[in-house]
């Protein structure tokens, strides 16, 4: 099913608003994104750290009325709310969970079905097309969500069924693992920072754009430190799903040298993303909860890390 057309129902995250005059320049200064790049046709990961560089929130972030939607993990968006509205107190900007104003979907090879609701959709990723009140952002090769109001939810969902298979989330999250993108989940709140999850790699970081919350440490880290845990793809034979947060071991460590990002099933088994030691992984003896637990064999992932490129945000 993986690499078969379907949409499935993104009911894992929630909306983060932040509208106003000022709501592009105070966001400026809190997220590691660059919001001068996005426009009508372009959207962003990016993610929200602390001063000391780790990650709070990642996301989903693109221009909608006047102001932006992030889209989170739904554990972290009522804390998020909370912290940033201490912040933004001097700004003419209001923020708010819209989660309840939105219905969004996840399209994996359905650009046909896209083309048939008035989306044409280019292949770059990151792209943003726009037809009446649906917007579609392609969020890695042939795969897409799609947004539209809460109201057209049940419309939209039986025009899809028409078009697509539907599937569950499971589908999509391992589309989102063949990806490697990572994602903060709640258990993993505060626990790493950008480069862990390969954010810069994926567009989710700008070098340019001057200082935010945690700027310093993950400047630092790209132009001077060696990156010393990242992010990973793994395959696991075991029949329970790893929770995030799970940590990994290597008997020839010792000791634990990373944990669970994301995980999905597949047909015969799991695969998952975890932030690992590099030195354990290029050892290849790595194990789910113990040093005798479960085996995990590493996969390829579909980028590679270029410093040199990835400054060039």
């Amino acid at each position: 099913m993986a690499d078969s057309a379907f949409f499935c129902t993104l009911s894992h995250e929630g909306v983060l608003a932040v509208r106003g005059v000022d709501a592009g320049k105070f966001l400026q200064g809190q997220l590691t994104c660059n919001l001068n790049y996005l426009s009508d046709s372009r959207a962003s990961l990016g993610a929200r750290c602390t001063q000391k560089g780790r990650m709070q929130s990642s996301f989903r972030i693109l221009l909608e009325g006047d102001g932006v939607l992030m889209a989170m993990a739904t554990e972290l968006l009522e804390p998020q709310l909370a912290d940033l509205k201490k912040y933004a107190v001097f700004s003419k900007s209001k923020l708010t969970d819209e989660s309840a104003a939105w219905v969004r979907f996840g399209l994996e090879n359905a650009d046909t079905a896209l083309s048939d609701l008035g989306l044409e959709l280019p292949v770059d990723t990151d792209s943003v097309a726009r037809h009446e009140s649906l917007i579609a952002i392609r969020v890695s090769p042939g795969r897409a969500e799609l947004w539209a109001r809460a109201e057209q939810a049940d419309t939209l969902r039986t025009r899809l069924r028409t078009l697509l298979a539907e599937s569950d989330l499971n589908q999509w999250l391992l589309g989102q693992i063949r990806a490697g993108i990572g994602q903060v989940m709640p258990a993993t709140r505060e626990l790493f920072i950008p480069q862990m999850l390969n954010l810069q790699a994926v567009g989710g970081v700008s070098f340019k754009k001057g200082c935010y919350t945690g700027q310093e440490i993950v400047a630092r880290m790209q132009y001077l430190g060696k990156l010393k845990r990242r992010l990973y793809r793994l395959q696991l034979e075991a029949d329970e799903l790893p929770e995030p947060g799970t940590a990994l071991f290597s008997p020839t460590h010792g000791s634990s040298i990373g944990e669970v990002v994301i995980a999905a099933r597949t047909e015969r088994n799991i695969e998952l993303l975890a932030v690992l030691q590099a030195e354990a992984a290029e050892d290849g003896n790595l194990h789910l909860g113990a040093l005798e637990g479960p085996a995990l064999h590493l996969l390829d992932l579909p980028y590679e890390l270029d410093r040199d490129r990835e400054i060039q945000r």
